[in-house]
Order: structure tokens, then C-alpha cells, then sequence
């Protein structure tokens, strides 16, 4: 591989017209192949002439309590289970849609799924949840929330179908409720998941209770979330660690 061989891929991702996190994304992949065969199979060193783009500030809008009374109040059951499912178990928006009886197990009150990135998640529902749940026919493979929205007036009497609504047609139903209440500024679904995330770093202090709640992998992705959330260090707490450390330098003096 040549220089102009890396120049041609890294100006094919700058002009793709590709969001920048994905670009981001597409140039780190491109880093790590060139510095792989570097490394591994002693190709010439070219991974320093590919374009490293700004780092980017993860989305940091949370969803307060009034907000949230305001959309569950107004919301139709199908779209009600679909907002509860992301704001008090933080599923990501097209999980919620998909969770179905499958993934139910009414005798322990959980839902076991796959996530995004194919790791395995049991969570506990609640009260509300299980309500909701309760109103769908276990025997059918369609999801809760598709159930759900075909008993609303205007689809009743539709045969069951497994994909009875869609992604793009929840997210129309929530901007429209979101304005219906009363909310101008811009939220979206997936904030409803990112403030499951900072009441859940508010309530315990700890990062890993957190990853827990989101299904993440990865530690990063779930400081991801927190950029803007992770607590300032007290320091009362520098006071105490560092004592520590002055005893045991003092002891191998």
C-alpha cells in the first residue's frame, strides 16, 4: 500500500457525506488497519495521513419529571409502553419496539433480550409495565407495543401483524405528543434513556451500576452517556486518599 493509496480512502470518507461521528468512526478503523499491517506485516508506516476529525460532545439532554408526566399522561397505551420501556428500564428505542412475549417472564416479572451490540440483558419491569403487558395476547409473536397499537380505535379489528408500525412511525407519534403537551424545545427518545442513566449515577454514585442499566460492553460507552454528568471530586475525598499513601512512603523511608 502507498501513500496515495491512503490519501484516495481518507478524501473517500471526508467527502462521503457521512454524519461526523461516523466519519470519526470510519477514519479510527482506518488508523488501526494501516498501523496492524505496520506492525504485523511490515508495511510502510502511513497511518499518520489519515484526517483525525474534532472530538466529539455526546448529546446531554435529560427529560424532567413534569415533561415526562406530561407525555405519559397524554400517550395512548402502545405509545405509553414504548415511552416507559425506554425511560424506566433505558431500552433503546427500536428494542422497546420489538420486545414481545418472547422476552417475557410474567412468574419473575423480567424481560430477557439481546442488545444492540449482541450482548444478553435481563431486566426487572414494573408496575406500569406489567399493566400495560397484561392488555397483550402471550400467545402471539407480535410485540407488545404492535399489540398495543392495534387495539387503538382507529387500527381495531386489523389482523394481528408483526410489523404493524414501525420505527419512523413512533418517532412521528412522539414529536407529535411531545408538541400536543406543551413541550417546544427538541427531545427525543433516546433522552429518555440517557436520563435513566444520570438518575441511576445520582442514585447509587457508581459508574458500573449504570453500565449495567444500559447493557453496555464497554465501560466507555457508558461514560459516554455521563460526559457531561460524572460528579465533581470532593475535596474532603483527596483529603482521605492521599493520607494513605503518606503512611506507607513513610514506612519505607
Amino acid at each position: 500500500m502507498r501513500p496515495s493509496h491512503v490519501t484516495e480512502i481518507d478524501q473517500g470518507i471526508k467527502n462521503s457525506g457521512f454524519a461526523l461521528a461516523t466519519k470519526t468512526y470510519k477514519a479510527n478503523c482506518l488508523r488501526q488497519i494501516l498501523r496492524w499491517l505496520w506492525q504485523e506485516h511490515g508495511a510502510p508506516k502511513l497511518d499518520g495521513g489519515t484526517t483525525k476529525y474534532a472530538g466529539l460532545r455526546p448529546r446531554n439532554v435529560t427529560v424532567t419529571e413534569e415533561e415526562r408526566s406530561l407525555i405519559l399522561e397524554a400517550a395512548p397505551d402502545y405509545l405509553k409502553l414504548w415511552i416507559l420501556l425506554c425511560a424506566d428500564l433505558a431500552l433503546r428505542s427500536g428494542t422497546a419496539l420489538i420486545i414481545g412475549p418472547e422476552h417475557y417472564d410474567p412468574a419473575r416479572q423480567t424481560l430477557r433480550f439481546v442488545t444492540k451490540k449482541g450482548a444478553r440483558q435481563t431486566m426487572p419491569t414494573t408496575d406500569e409495565i406489567d399493566e400495560l403487558v397484561a392488555k397483550c395476547n402471550m400467545s402471539h409473536q407480535a410485540s407488545f407495543v404492535r399489540q398495543l397499537h392495534l387495539s387503538e380505535p382507529h387500527t381495531a379489528g386489523r389482523p394481528l401483524d408483526p410489523t404493524a408500525i414501525r420505527d419512523d412511525q413512533l418517532d412521528h407519534a412522539w414529536r407529535e405528543l411531545v408538541s400536543a403537551v406543551g413541550i417546544t424545545r427538541r427531545i427525543v427518545p433516546h433522552d429518555l434513556r440517557r436520563t435513566a442513566a444520570v438518575a441511576m449515577l445520582e442514585e447509587t454514585g457508581d459508574v458500573r451500576d449504570v453500565q449495567a442499566l444500559l447493557g453496555h460492553r464497554s465501560l466507555q460507552s457508558t461514560i459516554w452517556y455521563l460526559d457531561h454528568d460524572l460528579r465533581p471530586v470532593k475535596r474532603e475525598t483527596l483529603e482521605r486518599i492521599k493520607r494513605p499513601f503518606i503512611v506507607r512512603k513513610e514506612r519505607t523511608a
